[in-house]
């Protein structure tokens, strides 16, 4: 195995969900070791319980203190066992708040060894936001818990497919809240989240689609004023840096653009007008990545899935691929 390959935590995500579950399928294919050394943070109970939901025995389990004296050889199961979790008291696909806290634990450890150094980044397994809720962690999801952790200021969710990649102007907030959003001050930030996304994936020059905010981004004026107001500004700014901008485009024609090789990345100003067509290419295999954070944290792009937890249908693809993104990012970041 290469003595170079970073060293990534990979937390549990909500035990009640699919993440044990697919963590183990990932961690199944050898080619995982060759590329990273992968530490998961969990309860060595709820992966034994995973284990026998697809009918297989637990790989041999190597137990791990300090993340740098493991061994992290092909199917072994590295892990740092924070025993947070006891099976009795968390059913599978239910919203307790015993997963809720164990969950929100497993990325607290991994955030504090992100950023003491320890490890080269961290890819997360999914929450569910109820069962975080209940165990008193009021967050929206994993980018704000981390920006909080991190003192972060300036953040923004990106996801990561085969063909596209996105940056979001506001997520989870309500389409109201989104439009307000839409800024001068944010827009121009998110652009440059999206110029140092891109150049942390390798991408030394990229070129950045502006989404419009208004059907054919306004059409001067007839459909809003926000690109005119808000939006263009930022554009003119982020263009006296010398980054690649495009003006705004029309938001239902600005993604297949991008598909087809004519932008790098795409600023899309809210949650869904990003996540559809992200969704409908690479559901199986999008990433979310956590941008503006002093830490590299990559993530599986779908939920907890209750609806399918405990049943071995979860599939793997898109851990595989927040791990290979992790994997290129900490690249990237050592040249």
């Amino acid at each position: 195995m290469p003595s170079d390959r970073p060293l990534l935590a990979i937390t549990l995500g909500d035990p009640a969900g699919i993440g044990p579950e697919v963590i183990l399928k990932a961690l199944a294919h050898a080619h995982v070791f060759a590329q990273c050394r992968p530490l998961v943070i969990g309860d060595r109970r709820i992966l034994e319980r995973a284990a026998g939901f697809l009918h297989r025995p637990l790989p041999p389990v190597e137990s791990i203190d300090d993340p740098a004296s493991g061994v992290y050889e092909p199917h072994s199961l590295p892990l740092l066992d924070l025993h947070n979790a006891d099976p009795a008291e968390i059913p599978v696909g239910q919203v307790v708040a015993a997963a809720g806290k164990a969950a929100v634990e497993y990325v607290f450890r991994a955030c504090d060894l992100a950023l003491a150094g320890a490890v080269d980044g961290i890819v997360t397994a999914p929450l569910n936001k109820g069962a975080m809720h209940k165990a008193g962690f009021l967050y929206p999801g994993h980018t704000e818990l981390l920006a909080e952790r991190t003192k972060a200021e300036r953040i923004s969710m990106l996801l990561v497919g085969p063909k596209l990649r996105v940056v979001h102007v506001s997520t989870h907030v309500s389409l109201a809240e989104a439009i307000r959003r839409v800024t001068t001050e944010r827009v121009l930030e998110v652009i440059g989240l999206a110029q140092y996304s891109c150049q942390a994936l390798g991408i030394a020059h990229p070129r950045i689609a502006i989404a419009g905010l208004n059907p054919h981004a306004s059409e001067n004026g007839l459909f809003g004023n926000q690109e005119a107001e808000q939006v263009q500004p930022a554009i003119e700014q982020a263009r006296q840096k010398g980054w690649n901008v495009t003006d705004p485009q029309p938001p239902d024609t600005v993604f297949l653009r991008a598909t087809q090789g004519e932008y790098d990345i795409v600023v899309a100003m809210y949650h869904d007008q990003g996540h559809i067509p992200m969704k409908l290419l690479a559901f199986d295999s999008g990433v979310n990545v956590s941008i503006g954070l002093p830490i590299i944290r990559t993530s599986v792009d779908h939920g907890t899935a209750f609806d399918i937890a405990g049943t071995g249908a979860a599939r793997e693809e898109s851990l595989l691929a927040a791990l290979a993104v992790a994997v290129q990012m900490a690249g990237a970041k050592s040249l």
